[in-house]
């Protein structure tokens, strides 16, 4: 039986996965396929397993990430200290849910931190949020979450003011503002207080210029865009299923 890898969201027409996948298959001369599958509540998820007996392993994007841990059997220690899973092994012995974003959040950031980086503001505090504060927490870089509706430790995004940028040196974008097609949306921050020794990371990967990252190239600000994450969580998963 053709084994069957895929992609579980509410909307998946941009995503680069089965076209990564599927070649890594074909040079592997792996006999599987990767198929995109849009569901419109995690309630669905059992029935897309039932249907498709022959998946191996999942990746999870918004907004599953975290409402489909009631599912899974197991976790492994990342993902359960993080409380979000973006890859999914199926096996004979259940469904192991793995978080494979922060690893591909600090292969793509670390070449760019410098010493003036200690400090983060995470803009959004959903998707891969959780595991971008995973990461920095466990290298030791303090962040601080800004959000537009009143959270638990967080700071809102209207009282968001230029001294608090000038002592967060990094500057990243967690939130959806922005992304294709919607590409006028920008977080509302005060791009006046960015400058040259802030580094700007906007997970989104499409377009590859956000108007986030434009702002901050203006200032002379150090700009990276989630391509690179999301090669290297792809990767990650990759090794997952076929270790």
């Amino acid at each position: 039986m053709q084994k069957i890898f895929g992609l579980i969201g509410s909307y998946l027409g941009h995503s680069f996965s089965p076209g990564y996948f599927n070649s890594r298959f074909h040079a592997a001369g792996i006999d599987a396929i990767y198929k995109t599958f849009e569901i419109p509540s995690i309630s669905e998820f059992p029935k897309l397993l039932q249907d498709n007996p022959g998946i191996c392993g999942l990746n999870v994007t918004i907004p599953y990430k975290k409402a489909v841990i009631p599912y899974l059997d197991t976790m492994d220690y990342h993902a359960s200290q993080i409380g979000a899973v973006n890859c999914i092994q199926v096996s004979e012995s259940g469904l192991k849910g793995y978080n494979t974003d922060w690893l591909g959040f600090g292969k793509s950031i670390s070449s760019r931190l410098r010493p003036q980086h200690s400090k983060a503001l995470i803009l959004g505090n959903g998707g891969a949020a959780p595991a971008v504060r995973y990461w920095l927490d466990q290298h030791r870089i303090k962040s601080l979450t800004v959000t537009r509706t009143p959270q638990e430790e967080t700071l809102l995004f209207e009282d968001l003011r230029p001294e608090v940028l000038a002592e967060y040196k990094i500057i990243i974008n967690t939130t959806p503002l922005g992304m294709s097609p919607e590409v006028q949306g920008f977080p509302p921050i005060p791009y006046e207080a960015i400058n040259a020794s802030h580094l700007l990371f906007d997970l989104i990967y499409n377009p590859a210029k956000t108007i986030f990252l434009r702002e901050g190239e203006n200032r002379g600000a150090t700009v990276l865009n989630g391509l690179e994450m999301l090669h290297a969580q792809a990767e990650a998963s990759w090794i997952i299923w076929n270790s």
